[in-house]
């Protein structure tokens, strides 16, 4: 994984020297900065599927009739667990996903979990301990504030720093991938306060593993 992101990191900065060089239009450096996520994410989901069928060979999977069923429940008991604490639950078919807020997960500029989010977490390993035939992907997002570089290390570190905490609480670490993203995924645009502490945040996404897959 690292050695990916430094290749996405050389290729960002490529992009970035030419932006500073030549007249790109936004559709070219969009589609460079793309090509540097994309470079990210499909390693990450490659050693994911990897983690899956190792995790799969062990535990067993379910079969496609009862994976909806199966993340019912799980997504309901979530809810349950997380209400009030500023975690959100999203539902994207078969997947889950928690939206960890950076304001309430990290101090500013820290990779270091705030110790009162330390029993949300602890929530999060009860439910995915008590579903283990789901696979977890943790991302680590930054805003825009900062040079790249730093973002990415601080997304990567972010993103660690919550694998570790889950793995304290008996998260079979086998289960887990992380990846940190940096500035270039944002959920809503680097154009105000606001929307940059919506950016800053860890998402944590839990899949099913599929029998036959």
């Amino acid at each position: 994984m690292k050695k990916t992101v430094i290749a996405a990191a050389m290729a960002m900065s490529v992009v970035v020297a030419g932006c500073a060089n030549t007249e790109l239009s936004n559709t070219q450096k969009g589609a460079g900065i793309g090509a540097v996520v994309g470079a990210i994410l499909g390693k990450a989901t490659g050693d994911h599927d990897k983690s899956r069928y190792a995790w799969g060979a062990a535990v067993g999977a379910i079969a496609g009739g009862a994976i909806g069923k199966y993340m019912d429940k799980q997504e309901e008991e979530l809810r349950e667990e997380l209400a009030d604490t500023g975690v959100d639950v999203v539902r994207d078919g078969d997947n889950l996903r928690l939206v960890m807020p950076g304001d309430i997960t990290f101090a500013t500029n820290s990779a270091s979990i705030s110790p009162n989010f330390n029993p949300v977490l602890n929530d999060v390993a009860t439910v995915v301990n008590n579903y283990e035939k789901t696979v977890l992907m943790i991302k680590g997002h930054t805003d825009d504030t900062g040079s790249d570089q730093h973002n990415q290390t601080l997304s990567e570190r972010r993103a660690e720093a919550v694998k570790s905490q889950l793995t304290s609480y008996n998260v079979n670490p086998t289960r887990i991938t992380t990846v940190g993203l940096g500035e270039f995924k944002p959920k809503v645009p680097n154009d105000s306060a606001a929307n940059r502490q919506m950016n800053r945040r860890v998402e944590l996404e839990i899949r099913p593993l599929r029998e036959g897959v």
